[in-house]
């Protein structure tokens, strides 16, 4: 547990058979801008709560931003080694004839993968979309396929993708919420190429576009991802901003310019950062409690969590916040590390703020054929 809540209130302890592990809703705090978007969200994406939102679950058309799907399956496939940066391509009249932004390939002029995707991201060229479908699946109709299978793997539950480019399509929709998880997959899963987003400008065939994320120019802390506009969709725009060890993403939708888009964008992360705070509740592997484990070769087992947890809440609240441990009881061996052995539970001045699974740290045998008979009679009387 972080310094600054070691002195909290102490722990309370309590019995369940079943820890239900569910994020609570963030408490109230100074409300948000008005924000001249038909639908947008403010996540932190250390704690992964949302800090402001409207129409965040409502289908609408994702335009180019359907080309952060295209781009995080391109970067697991230069992962897996399944296409390599340096591979050349050559372009088909599919690719070369696509409609809106392009970044302008030739099929008579072979391009690098790696061309091909700061032409998708900087320059959000459809030609490289789907040359770089083309190239991972076959065909842009094979791509669109992972690309729906990747969708339902990240909980995209909204979201159905007819092609790669974000062209319009009658049956292609998203929403912020799902824009907003993949947007937040690709910074955690490729740290090594997300700093493509931040690209101001890309020169092709002697031809330098720049990137349309205005705000890569106007705040020193946004450091990515993407824009979008169709005239059904608006003009959209993903902003990705990070202070200190605090990540923001504001995801807006259907706003009415170029320029409303990036200050509405900004709008919502001044927003987050100057109404919030995130803090440091329990580290990767640390013990927060012994828990007493019956029938098992040792007495007792540490629990923790497996990765960091934060929570946000506003600013100048941490000394109020209050947690309480339910742990599983009783708790009998074996016990494998990892296994769920119960919850912490965050509350602000009594309103809930989040709820964490807590996990043994480590493995507890079970004990001989007298120690499990002896716990077994202590138990009848518990």
């Amino acid at each position: 547990m972080s310094p600054a809540l070691l002195a909290l209130q102490p722990l309370m302890f309590a019995l369940v058979s079943d820890p239900a592990f569910a994020q609570a809703p963030m408490p109230p705090a100074v409300p948000p801008p008005a924000i001249a978007a038909k639908a947008y969200l403010l996540i932190d994406t250390l704690s992964g709560q949302t800090l402001a939102s409207q129409n965040a679950d409502e289908p609408r058309e994702p335009a180019s931003l359907t080309k952060l799907m295209t781009a995080y399956l391109v970067f697991r496939a230069l992962r897996e080694k399944e296409v390599l940066p340096s591979q050349m391509v050559s372009v088909s009249e599919k690719a070369w004839r696509a409609e809106g932004s392009r970044m302008f390939i030739e099929p008579r002029k072979a391009v690098s993968v790696d061309e091909l995707l700061r032409g998708e991201i900087v320059q959000s060229g459809n030609d490289a979309a789907i040359a770089l479908a083309e190239t991972v699946a076959g065909s842009e109709e094979a791509f669109v396929e992972r690309m729906n299978r990747e969708a339902a793997r990240l909980g995209m539950k909204n979201t159905r993708f007819v092609n790669a480019t974000g062209l319009p399509a009658p049956q292609q929709v998203s929403t912020a919420v799902d824009l907003a998880a993949v947007a937040t997959a690709i910074i955690r899963d490729f740290p090594e190429y997300y700093p493509l987003y931040s690209l101001k400008e890309y020169r092709y065939n002697n031809i330098t576009q720049s990137n349309r994320n205005r705000l890569l120019w106007s705040d020193p802390y946004v450091d990515g991802m993407k824009t979008g506009f169709t005239e059904a969709a608006g003009y959209c725009l993903i902003a990705s901003a990070k202070r200190g060890p605090r990540r923001l993403l504001a995801v807006v939708l259907g706003t009415g310019s170029d320029s409303a888009r990036a200050s509405e964008a900004q709008k919502l992360l001044n927003y987050g950062y100057q109404s919030y705070d995130t803090v440091q509740l329990y580290q990767n592997g640390q013990q927060v409690s012994s828990l007493r484990v019956w029938k098992g070769a040792d007495d007792a087992v540490s629990a923790g969590f497996v990765a960091d947890q934060y929570v946000t809440l506003p600013k100048g609240q941490a000394q109020k916040l209050k947690l309480t441990m339910e742990a599983v009881e009783p708790l009998v061996a074996p016990v494998a590390k990892g296994q769920p052995v119960g919850v912490v539970k965050v509350t602000l001045e009594g309103k809930p703020v989040g709820e964490y699974p807590l996990v043994a740290l480590g493995d507890v045998a079970p004990a001989n054929l007298f120690g499990r008979a002896w716990d077994t009679v202590r138990l009848w009387f518990k």
